[in-house]
């Protein structure tokens, strides 16, 4: 089992997901053929843009007075924001390959991030009945979210996937109900410990984990 890594840099949404697309139904039809397949991490960054997931709710975009783009996307999830200083992570992966199910495979992507945020000093974990990466769950005041999840699946390959906030500027959440969450905030590595980061740098952390995790 391997898989390969990819930096796509700044890139528009839609552009990143019709890369994905090819991605993803070469895996299909290599999977149809019963040829082997390989499974891609990408990462990039995307300029402002809200997307929406195929189950979301358009009543949870309440205002959006930067007239920032929306883009209504195949993956699970409600809405969520992407823009500048986070990392959004494209795991376009081969579930036979690692003998997982999506239930498993999602917990293994929040893995990847938690361990990343422990390497940083941040303690994370997950909030039950919800995906992505939480701090402070114990609290219903402070929980917060610092990585959600939105995923598509198809014969048991994966596409979309995670976003990382690292130095995100969270005035853009302020605008939506994040994940159709009215009640729980949204947080950065930034915010939690007081300075930015080089994404490159995160970047290669994450890799490592799910190298670890996956292979």
């Amino acid at each position: 089992m391997s898989i390969t890594v990819e930096h796509w840099g700044t890139v528009e949404y839609q552009q990143a997901w019709d890369r994905q697309t090819v991605l993803f139904d070469t895996i299909i039809n290599q999977k149809i053929a019963n040829q082997a397949t390989t499974s891609c991490l990408v990462f990039c960054e995307h300029p402002h843009v809200y997307t929406l997931g195929k189950s979301g709710h358009s009543e949870n975009m309440l205002y959006n007075p930067y007239n920032v783009p929306l883009v209504r996307t195949n993956r699970g999830g409600d809405i969520t924001y992407h823009g500048p200083g986070q990392i959004v992570g494209y795991p376009i992966f081969d579930l036979d390959t690692f003998h997982l199910g999506l239930k498993d495979y999602i917990y293994k992507v929040e893995e990847a991030v938690i361990l990343t945020l422990a390497h940083y000093g941040i303690t994370a974990t997950r909030l039950e009945h919800a995906t992505g990466v939480w701090l402070d769950v114990e609290s219903t005041t402070r929980c917060r979210k610092i990585c959600a999840i939105g995923v598509k699946s198809s014969r048991f390959v994966t596409m979309h996937g995670f976003a990382l906030n690292v130095n995100t500027d969270l005035t853009y959440f302020k605008n939506i109900n994040p994940c159709g969450f009215i009640d729980k905030g949204v947080t950065s590595i930034e915010q939690e410990l007081g300075r930015k980061l080089d994404l490159l740098e995160v970047e290669s952390v994450l890799t490592k984990f799910f190298k670890q995790l996956f292979c």
